[in-house]
């Protein structure tokens, strides 16, 4: 992991190497000070050598200043390291996400992950910062401390070295407690963060049923958790560095009795006594640093495990021989496919899709009905390659679709959903997604063919006019229509229409029907639908159930069997 982490360092070597350059020079300024000290103290106060004590006092303010520049490099520049590594970290995370299979998305949390890009990567930046250069500047000053310190009294020297190893094993094994506590916090987080997500997403729902107060429950059940765990963790905090600030006190306890009992005996003189103990300070200053460091050791390195989690998650990928799937004219045959959901695949867990047979010439539109459970969106969804067959295989113009790059094929594949997503952006950024090189013209007229345009013109802002989070600021027959627009600027050869008018009133869906009539002109257009009504004029309608398909015909064909769709079609046009 270390290697791995290492790795990212390599495009900001040079800033990093000014970095730990700048940092030794800091770390040399610490050493001047208890050596010329001792001087001053034995040599110049003694001698009353005013001239060599007010020179090497302007030396001291000389290396202050010196140290007071590379202190701002270090501390604005080693920042800006760790910024650029978080950037690059988050880039490189958003896009494996992008590359993900839909399955990951159905099993993760959309907060959760977001937490991973935030907060996680935020950890990872400071110990990208601060974990080299704390670690270079505590070994030179230790080094350093300890070569200087023994040219003066090595048997005070030796008690330092003692009692470093004692420290550091200590604190070692109290970080155990820390670092179980690090990891809960972090996904207790995430859960929160998700929490919220959803809570906000849906705050038009639970102000509708007067939810407020549950959701409120529920997120005082997860805000007690997180508090329960971070009282945990500051419980263990707070005994790592009660241990280590006690054992570096009585380190220093130890300096002081046995180098004042040096001192009585003549082993060392006034000055070398009180450069010592001035040593010794800047001694327990990286010693500090490194206790310190183990809190956000822990944080980042913990932050880094949950990066690398994403990352080695497997993408979707093609085969190695894949090609370009170029312009499909779109019949598409379903030959004993099945599938099941990964999170479904528990011993005995039922197919959703059993040894499907199925051909949809090209250029036809066949709807696909029945029941909840049947599998219609399923099917759907395995077109695009949003999931694959466990068995069987589906092709388009006689070649498996695995054999197409996944990017070409989905070109040809153009979808209108029920529950129509658009990004927080404009009107004509929405209905760009469909073609993204798309011209300003190009645009308006998809707009015009969705018969969403003369409205568009009514806006203050026309085709700027932002739309809000998901389209908040639009009806749901407006966002219809965008969606439709965005398809017809695409021009897939493959068109999926699932559910796309279910959520609409009659009248808006009557209206709406003919722009889809319109786009489905001249592709294979497959319909999932429960109002049977708007699918009479397709060319074949499948009755689709959890044990299969069990009729399919026209709808004249059908309503002569009297089976399934019969009772279905006669029971809604009842109702009606």
């Amino acid at each position: 992991m270390l290697k791995r982490f290492a790795s990212y360092y390599k495009p900001h070597r040079k800033l990093f190497y000014i970095d730990m350059f700048c940092a030794l020079i800091i770390s040399a300024c610490n050493m001047f000070y208890p050596i010329i000290a001792k001087d001053i103290i034995n040599v110049y106060v003694p001698g009353q050598n005013m001239g060599q004590l007010v020179l090497w006092c302007c030396v001291l303010l000389g290396i202050y200043l010196l140290k007071a520049g590379m202190t701002f490099v270090v501390d604005y520049w080693g920042h800006i390291v760790g910024v650029r590594i978080q950037a690059d970290m988050r880039r490189e995370m958003f896009d494996h996400l992008e590359k993900l299979p839909i399955s990951f998305f159905d099993e993760n949390k959309s907060g959760v992950l977001m937490s991973r890009m935030t907060n996680d990567l935020q950890e990872i930046s400071e110990l990208a910062h601060h974990g080299p250069e704390d670690i270079f500047l505590s070994v030179l000053m230790l080094t350093g401390a300890v070569i200087w310190l023994s040219t003066i009294c090595v048997p005070l020297a030796l008690i330092l070295l003692i009692m470093l190893p004692c420290t550091v094993f200590i604190t070692t094994r109290a970080r155990l407690g820390l670092n179980r506590a690090s990891q809960e916090t972090r996904v207790k987080m995430g859960e929160i963060n998700a929490n919220v997500g959803t809570a906000i997403s849906g705050v038009r729902v639970s102000r509708a049923y007067t939810g407020e107060d549950h959701e409120l429950k529920l997120f005082d059940v997860l805000n007690r958790q997180l508090t329960g765990i971070r009282s945990k963790y500051y419980k263990a905090m707070a005994w790592f560095f009660t241990q280590a600030e006690l054992l570096m006190d009585l380190t220093y306890l130890a300096i002081l009795f046995f180098g004042g009992l040096f001192f009585f005996r003549g082993s060392i003189n006034a000055g070398e006594y009180t450069a010592f103990l001035l040593m010794v300070s800047n001694f327990f200053n990286p010693v500090r640093k490194i206790v310190n460091m183990f809190e956000q050791l822990q944080a980042g390195t913990t932050g880094f495990k949950r990066f690398t989690e994403i990352m080695d998650e497997p993408p979707e990928e093609d085969a190695p021989d894949a090609i370009d799937a170029g312009r499909l004219a779109g019949d598409i045959a379903f030959e004993d496919v099945s599938f099941r959901y990964k999170n479904s695949d528990a011993k005995g867990a039922e197919k959703v899709i059993k040894h499907l047979n199925l051909r949809i010439p090209a250029g036809e539109t066949v709807a696909l009905v029945g029941p909840s459970g049947g599998g219609k969106t399923t099917l759907c969804n395995l077109i695009p390659r949003f999931y694959d067959p466990e068995e069987g295989r589906i092709t388009i113009d006689g070649t498996d679709i695995r054999d197409f790059t996944r990017v070409s094929l989905r070109r040809n594949v153009g979808i209108v959903a029920q529950d129509v997503f658009l990004f927080d952006g404009s009107i004509a950024d929405n209905i760009r997604y469909g073609n993204l090189d798309a011209t300003d013209q190009e645009v308006i007229e998809a707009a015009r063919k969705a018969r969403i345009h003369d409205y568009v013109m009514t806006l203050e802002e026309g085709y700027d006019t932002q739309v809000g989070e998901r389209g908040v600021k639009l009806s749901g027959g407006q966002k219809q229509r965008i969606s439709i627009a965005r398809v017809f600027l695409k021009d897939p050869s493959i068109l999926i229409l699932d559910e796309a008018t279910s959520a609409l009133d009659n009248q808006t869906e009557m209206e709406i029907q003919q722009e889809l009539f319109e786009l489905a002109k001249g592709r294979t257009c497959i319909i999932v639908a429960h109002r049977l009504s708007t699918i009479k004029s397709a060319n074949e309608i499948v009755v689709l159930t959890p044990s299969g398909i069990s009729e399919r015909g026209s709808h004249k064909e059908l309503m002569a069997l009297g089976g399934m769709y019969a009772d279905l079609y006669n029971y809604q046009i009842i109702d009606v």
